[in-house]
């Protein structure tokens, strides 16, 4: 495959960084241009949506949007990283009724101020937290506002409880698994994750990165279609289709006058129905916002 463009859903494993993933693909597509949406944890699982080519940088213009979430959270024990794989720093008592549990998860949802956790990527004067955590200290970090749209209890054995949850863009489900322990009175840590949903995608259209590799060796990774055009990321924006010469202006960075539709940010196709790009419609002015495809 030479020059590709678009988007790739990928099952990411556990054991592997986002970045791992990324690495991988390079060599497979033949490009260095990748990015994608949403770090996940290296014991994390699921949904990365891979931007690849000219895609990279609709990566950076994604409207905010929620994610959501299976997750394992293991009653009894607190760690130094949130997660199974921490070295623990608390245990205690490991059982939890299934009623008092039902009963602490309705306080989550809404909106509340949530502070990182230090095994973060999350950066304070410009060092990410996970490097001073990895030295042994401890940096103040101011809390931010995340919302929990959705908290469901999907099963609770033992000592470990399925949670279904759909939060917004940077909440930390890590933080959320100790302060539902926390308000059950027993420390807690996050034993697994999987990401079904981030925006517009979804879980179910993913794939193994096996599956990805196997495709771009034999070539068939855009005949599958499983190379997305890059208008996936934007679905909730409204379409515009222009004439060539509205096309010539987006590409020349020229404003249109009195172009007939309202205030607003769209998505642009020219008349055989090529994604372009993005661009911003106001006072009947309309200017380009951001270019997609080569010149055509």
């Amino acid at each position: 495959m030479t020059n590709p463009n678009g988007i790739l859903l990928v099952d990411k494993p556990a054991g592997w960084t986002s970045f791992d993933v990324l690495a991988r693909l390079r060599g497979a597509l033949h490009t260095r241009r990748l990015g994608h949406a949403g770090t996940l944890d290296p014991m994390a699982t699921g949904l990365l949506a891979v931007f690849v080519g000219r895609a990279t940088a609709a990566a950076f213009r994604l409207p905010e949007h929620d994610k959501t979430y299976e997750a394992a959270v293991r009653f009894g024990i607190r760690t130094d990283t949130g997660d199974i794989t921490g070295t623990v720093l608390e245990q205690g008592e490991s059982r939890v009724g299934e009623s008092d549990l039902r009963a602490a998860l309705p306080a989550f949802l809404g909106g509340h101020m949530q502070t990182p956790p230090m095994y973060s990527a999350v950066k304070i004067d410009g060092q990410p937290l996970y490097k001073a955590a990895r030295a042994g200290r401890e940096v103040e970090r101011p809390p931010r506002p995340v919302t929990i749209r959705e908290l469901e209890l999907l099963d609770l054995t033992g000592d470990t409880a399925a949670l279904r949850v759909r939060c917004s863009q940077g909440t930390y489900v890590r933080v959320l698994a100790e302060e539902l322990g926390a308000a059950l009175g027993v420390p807690a840590t996050l034993a697994a994750l999987r990401r079904t949903q981030s925006g517009p995608f979804d879980l179910q259209d993913a794939h193994t990165l096996p599956e990805i590799l196997a495709a771009a060796e034999d070539g068939t990774l855009e005949q599958n279609g499983w190379l997305l055009g890059t208008d996936a990321a934007f679905p909730g924006l409204p379409a515009l289709t222009v004439d060539e010469a509205v096309k010539r202006h987006l590409f020349n960075g020229c404003p249109t006058s009195g172009y007939p539709a309202a205030d607003g940010l769209y998505r642009v196709y020219d008349g055989s129905g090529l994604f372009l790009g993005l661009a911003n419609v106001e006072n009947h002015c309309l200017n380009v916002e951001k270019i997609f495809c080569e010149r055509g």
